[in-house]
């Protein structure tokens, strides 16, 4: 029973991280801030 509480506490943790960086994701794309391009058009030739 205690390596199945174990399996789940971090199992939990991991979705919880998983969720706060999709998060962080979606907040920098909706403000213009992303990986791909950084909002400078002269480099990316014309992304968004």
């Amino acid at each position: 029973m205690n390596g199945a509480v174990g399996t789940f506490i971090v199992l939990v943790v991991l979705v919880s991280v998983v969720c706060i960086v999709v998060r962080s994701m979606i907040k920098d794309k909706k403000s213009g801030k992303s990986l791909q391009c950084g909002g400078d058009c002269g480099k990316c030739k014309g992304c968004h």
